[in-house]
C-alpha cells in the first residue's frame, strides 16, 4: 500500500524524502521491497534517536495507530494515521472493542481531529488524496496542528500524561 502511494506522490512530488522508522528485524525486507519498487529518495531507519530528528525536520507524517502518534504530536507535525488488517482479525476486534477513533487524539477529543484512514479506506490512492489535501493546504496543516497541540496542553495541564490517557481509554473502552 505504502510503495504504491509513494509512486503516486512522485508522479505529482519529486521532491519528498521517505523515511521508515522500523526495527533491525524488519530494516532488510523493507530496503529491498523499496529497492525493487526502484522507490528513490527513501531511507529505512532503527534508531530511536534518530527518529527523534527525522520528527524534527519533517514536513508531513503517515502512520499507524499508536504511540508514534503522540511522538509526531510532540514534534509538531501534521500527519494522518493508517491502519490495516486482515478480515478476521478486523472483524474480532469490531466485536470486542467499540470506539469511534483509533488515533489517540481523536479518542481523547471524541472527533477526528487527526485523518484516520482504516481497512477498506487505507489504499494508496485514498491515502494521497488525504495527503495531498494537507500538502496544498497549509492552513489545513496549521489549524491541525493547533487543535492536538490544545489536546496535548489539556493532558499535561491535569497529571501526567500517561495517567490521563489511561483514564480516558478506560471511559471510553
Amino acid at each position: 500500500i505504502l510503495i504504491k502511494f509513494i509512486g503516486l506522490m512522485n508522479q505529482k512530488y519529486n521532491n519528498f524524502l521517505y523515511v521508515f522508522h522500523t526495527n533491525n528485524e524488519n530494516r532488510n525486507l523493507i530496503l529491498e521491497t523499496l529497492k525493487k519498487a526502484k522507490i528513490n529518495y527513501s531511507e529505512v531507519i532503527c534508531d530511536e534517536s534518530i527518529k527523534k530528528n527525522v520528527l524534527s525536520k519533517s514536513f508531513f507524517a503517515v502512520a499507524k495507530s499508536g504511540t508514534i502518534s503522540l511522538e509526531i504530536c510532540n514534534s509538531g507535525i501534521p500527519f494522518i494515521t493508517i491502519y490495516k488488517m486482515n478480515f478476521i482479525n478486523f472483524f474480532i476486534i469490531k466485536r470486542l472493542v467499540n470506539i469511534k477513533h483509533v488515533n489517540i487524539i481523536n479518542i481523547i477529543n471524541r472527533t477526528a481531529i487527526i485523518p484516520e484512514l482504516l481497512q477498506s479506506k487505507c489504499n494508496p490512492e485514498t491515502i494521497f488524496q488525504t495527503v495531498e489535501s494537507f500538502v496544498n493546504n497549509s492552513e489545513l496543516r496549521k489549524e491541525q496542528v493547533l487543535n492536538y497541540q490544545k489536546t496535548l496542553d489539556e493532558i499535561k495541564l491535569k497529571t501526567s500524561s500517561s495517567e490521563t490517557v489511561a483514564k480516558i481509554l478506560n471511559k471510553e473502552l
